[in-house]
């Protein structure tokens, strides 16, 4: 699963390294597909669909399949527009995604688009690292007015929760977590000082604790307490460990742990969620401003951010922003009705610069790396 947005940098590294790198062309790159700000400077839709099947290709990362259900955007939009997707590292965090391009720049194998936690993506407008572009929707989607360079747009989010193996009994506050039943049996989902999920649980316990997004000091001493009590394990949740029981409580997404319900359903397993405070994630699609197919890049853009995409996400319980456009308007679809509901609110959610100190903090960064996940 996306289940962490954390990446294996230096295995990442070491393959890259090992492999020679294909450049894409110079006709390519300075293509109108490239510098188009929207679909009508590249054809509309249509324009964008013909060079995305020329292109043959998208390149994505840090997309696993069981995360607002990208398995099936993925193998959708393949049907639709008939090219082949190339979908690097899964598990990686917001931040390895834009280092990993950065890295790639210039190739063929250098991501095309990426899906960013705010406080990634708001790091790096006016930096050259995007490719600005509107989508149809654009001025449906409230929440992308908050960002008029449209060097990114928010696209989903969610609200962070704790999922738990029914078998250990019933959470009903956060410290439940600090008996020894829960020894060697709680991680979180990503690595706090690079995956929003991961920093998000840390926001998540502050503010069950009485505290604000500007000072996550009482969720470190928590997490310390957690520590040393030898019921923190620094795991990586996907998958394999929850079917095996390696990770049998972990903070993270409420979507992504909608989908560990039913699967641990299917093993005949319980899996229960508690949460102890609302905080919000939302994320964002942009584009690389070396993406290799660019075509491909927004056309990508314009079916996730587009009804269908809408649908797959509310299906999956992540909650499009275009939801509330598609609610008013009566075109929001059954199943992801059925799911989120109508009248869906986001959470409070820390900011970028909040974010950012949160991870800066020379009195808590140590307990912050302490944190990252060792398997």
């Amino acid at each position: 699963m996306k289940i962490s947005k954390l990446g294996k940098v230096a295995v990442v590294a070491a393959v890259s390294t090992a492999l020679a790198l294909p450049t894409f062309t110079t006709a390519t790159a300075a293509s109108k597909f490239a510098t188009a700000t929207s679909a009508s400077q590249a054809g509309g839709l249509a324009g964008l669909a013909n060079e995305c099947r020329k292109e043959g290709q998208l390149n994505v990362i840090a997309l696993p399949h069981d995360w607002a259900d990208y398995g099936t955007m993925i193998a959708k939009f393949k049907a639709k527009y008939g090219v082949k997707v190339d979908e690097q590292d899964p598990e990686a965090g917001s931040q390895v995604e834009i280092d990993t391009a950065n890295r790639l720049k210039g190739t063929s194998r250098s991501p095309d688009v990426f899906d960013l936690s705010l406080s990634t993506a708001g790091k790096y407008p006016g930096t050259g690292i995007y490719a600005p572009y509107k989508v149809r929707n654009w001025n449906n989607i409230d929440a992308a007015q908050a960002f008029p360079h449209a060097e990114f747009t928010p696209n989903y989010s969610g609200t962070l929760t704790i999922g738990y193996d029914g078998s250990l009994g019933t959470i009903t506050k956060l410290d439940d977590l600090l008996k020894p039943v829960f020894k060697g049996k709680v991680a979180i989902n990503g690595d706090p000082m690079v995956s929003g999920a991961g920093l998000n649980s840390i926001f998540m316990v502050n503010l069950a604790l009485g505290g604000t997004f500007d000072d996550i000091a009482p969720a470190v001493a928590w997490f310390k307490k957690l520590k040393d009590a030898g019921n923190y394990i620094s795991v990586n949740p996907t998958t394999a460990t929850y079917a095996a029981g390696q990770t049998p409580v972990v903070m993270d997404n409420a979507y992504v742990q909608v989908a560990v319900q039913q699967q641990m359903k299917a093993l005949g397993k319980t899996w229960k969620l508690y949460t102890p405070a609302a905080v919000g994630s939302t994320y964002n699609s942009a584009i690389s401003a070396w993406a290799p197919h660019p075509a491909c890049a927004r056309l990508w853009m314009e079916f996730t951010l587009g009804e269908e995409g809408a649908a797959i996400w509310a299906a999956a319980g992540a909650t499009p922003t275009l939801w509330p456009y598609l609610v008013k308007t009566g075109r929001a679809p059954a199943a992801g009705l059925a799911v989120i509901g109508k009248t869906k609110v986001a959470a409070p959610a820390a900011t970028t610069a909040q974010s950012l100190k949160a991870r800066r903090s020379e009195e808590h960064t140590s307990e912050l790396q302490s944190l990252r996940h060792l398997v």
